[in-house]
């Protein structure tokens, strides 16, 4: 059995490589960083293969699939990404520009193509990491919440298409909150709420995607989630802008 998995160089996707690992499969992983592939799974060659594309960049994640869509790859694991925070009017362009790319046009581009490839042989799982923000609005971090919102959203259409068909291929969706990974840097964002352990929040993401889940979300969010469905829009804004404006870490917004 073999799974792709995409920012696997640190953080969920490191940890959910390791558990596959566990569990005996071979793995493909992709990051930015060829350096921090290797130090992370040096000890591993033998089950993994390793590959530096630039996901941001809608060539590579198509020369990503042709490199690798004959390897016979049983799951793939949607994970690279990030985020930022700031007032929108002020946060810097081509840093969101960039996290749509990452976040959704990425996403989007191996979805469609590795689920055709799946759909022919009726087997195959995707896992798309989004987050608990992918189920509302986020100021002080409008274009990230949006990014996920595209995730959840169209994860749901494809489940939904899957089990019309009677497919036997199945897509799941993590949402977790907080994750103790060096995500809260790149998005300059110290979280109020506590942050799950890597490794943990990782093991959760597989095992309910082996599960069937569609939407897969933490136990400790699950509150969250609920309330995020059941509240009026006007109550999650303000909630969600009270916190992210507690949140925040910039002194000074990057403004381009």
């Amino acid at each position: 059995m073999k799974a792709l998995i995409t920012g696997a160089s640190s953080g969920m996707g490191r940890d959910m490589a390791r558990y596959l690992l566990e569990l005996n499969y071979d793995l493909i992983l992709v990051s930015h960083s060829q350096k921090r592939l290797e130090e992370s799974f040096k000890k591993y060659k033998d089950h993994v293969k390793m590959y530096t594309f630039d996901l941001t960049k809608e060539e590579d994640c198509v020369e990503l699939y042709k490199k690798t869509r004959h390897e016979k790859i049983d799951i793939l694991i949607n994970n690279a990404g990030f985020g930022d925070t700031g007032n929108f009017s002020e946060t810097n362009l081509q840093k969101e520009l960039d996290m749509i790319n990452l976040n959704v046009k990425a996403y989007h581009i191996l979805t469609k193509l590795f689920l055709r490839d799946f759909i022919k042989r009726d087997y195959g799982r995707i896992l798309n990491v989004a987050s608990l923000a992918g189920f509302m609005p986020g100021p002080y971090m409008a274009t990230y919440y949006a990014t996920k919102s595209y995730i959840v959203n169209l994860s749901l259409a494809i489940a939904e298409e899957l089990k019309i068909d009677k497919s036997h291929v199945k897509i799941s969706i993590f949402c977790p909150g907080p994750v103790s990974t060096n995500f809260s840097n790149v998005a300059n964002v110290k979280f109020n709420l506590p942050s799950l352990p890597s490794e943990y929040a990782s093991k959760i993401a597989i095992d309910g995607m082996f599960q069937d889940k569609l939407v897969i979300v933490p136990p400790n969010m699950k509150l969250n989630h609920l309330l995020a469905k059941i509240m009026p829009t006007n109550i999650v804004l303000k909630v969600t802008s009270l916190v992210q404006e507690r949140q925040s870490t910039i002194d000074e917004p990057n403004k381009k």
